[in-house]
């Protein structure tokens, strides 16, 4: 059995990085591997953040070991964690890479981590090329990545833009594992009870925080377009300004269509939007992966998503959902065409696809790979 530290984001950190990391370790834990988390004593300083808090309301996992304790704006901070990190000679880490402002922290840490000539070191790219580009992306990717010895993407999207950059390093694709920790699927009436939702109205949803990159202004100017009376409920935090989208409700006069349930959704509350869904809709510009995709095969509710980045490869078209173009005109004829067909057509598919999506799988690439780099298990 191996000895891992995944280094990322945990509690009291709050969102799907923290989730997934620690969802990952219980994965490892339970195939008999020791496996603990590095994660941030400070992520990101408050003027780059632009949600309300940073942090989890939620206790904190008893099951699970987990250090706070890497400052992403300190450079001190960096060499002495991975001394610290060296010193302990874990068989293997995995670590999260979503962000170019990361990259000194966990490009200085896994530098010296590598000093030991024993951990090796594998990488999960969330994102290569980040949708919000700024100057010194790239150089501050490649430093990371030259620190790492292998990479685990969870589309081809950002496969292909690793490669830009690496060709050699042993690098495979793997689906994002199904979120089954935020509980079983209940019924739509059950989750609408308790969101205070009618049981009869068609309900759309967009799920996750607010950015450019997702798309929401263009599901807001199809929506007047929709021939189907339907409602579209926006669950999740603006991580961006609120006064535009307001503004564009009211010009568009869809006041009475839209339900704003606009605060950080914690775990617990998760299920009830998804369940509560006719459809999830992803009306992205850009994307590699979304994390919103498997929790909607974990809930089988189908999705609409545009054609952008992987999302058509992870949700086939008329089979898992519709695949549209992020244009309004496009988007409103999904939703109407999805109504035409009825949500039953789409669960069969959707309860096979969601096999692949499996925690052990991801696991047993990490492995396989880490050995592939001479790691000993």
């Amino acid at each position: 059995m191996a000895s891992i530290v995944i280094l990322g984001p945990a509690h009291p950190l709050r969102g799907g990085l923290a989730t997934f990391d620690q969802r990952l370790c219980r994965q490892f834990m339970r195939e008999g591997h020791s496996c603990s988390i590095y994660s941030f004593s400070l992520q990101y300083p408050s003027f780059l953040f632009p949600g309300t808090t940073q942090y989890s309301s939620d206790p904190a996992p008893e099951d699970i070991t987990i250090h706070s304790v890497i400052n992403s704006v300190n450079p001190l901070n960096w060499i002495k964690t991975g001394n610290r990190l060296r010193k302990e000679e874990p068989d293997f880490i995995v670590v999260r890479y979503w962000l170019p402002f990361m990259a000194p922290a966990l490009g200085t840490i896994l530098r010296r981590v590598k000093k030991n000539k024993h951990t090796r070191i594998v990488a999960i790219t969330d994102n290569v090329i980040p949708h919000e580009k700024r100057p010194g992306d790239k150089q501050f990717t490649g430093y990371f990545l030259k620190s790492c010895d292998a990479f685990v993407t969870m589309s081809e999207k950002v496969m292909s833009d690793l490669r830009k950059f690496d060709q050699q390093k042993p690098a495979v694709q793997v689906l994002h594992p199904l979120y089954d920790n935020f509980g079983p699927p209940i019924t739509m009436d059950e989750a609408r009870k308790k969101l205070n939702l009618s049981p009869r109205e068609k309900i759309i949803v967009f799920f996750g925080f607010i950015r450019k990159y997702k798309g929401l202004d263009l599901l807001l100017e199809a929506l007047p377009h929709v021939r189907t009376p339907v409602k579209l409920l926006i669950a999740g935090e603006f991580y961006e300004e609120e006064k535009p989208y307001l503004d564009q409700i009211q010009r568009l006069g869809i006041n009475e269509n839209v339900l704003l349930h606009t605060h950080f959704i914690p775990d617990s509350e998760v299920r009830y939007y998804i369940c509560a869904a006719d459809v999830v809709i992803q009306p992205y510009r850009s994307a590699t992966q979304s994390g919103v995709t498997p929790l909607c095969y974990h809930f089988e509710t189908p999705m609409i998503v545009t054609n952008a980045g992987s999302l058509p490869v992870l949700v086939p078209d008329m089979e898992a959902g519709l695949v549209c173009e992020p244009v309004p005109s496009s988007i409103a004829e999904s939703i109407d065409k999805y109504f035409s067909i009825g949500k039953e057509h789409f669960i069969p598919y959707l309860q096979e696809e969601k096999k692949n999506y499996s925690w052990e799988k991801l696991t047993k690439t990490l492995l396989d790979i880490g050995e592939n780099v001479g790691f000993r298990s």
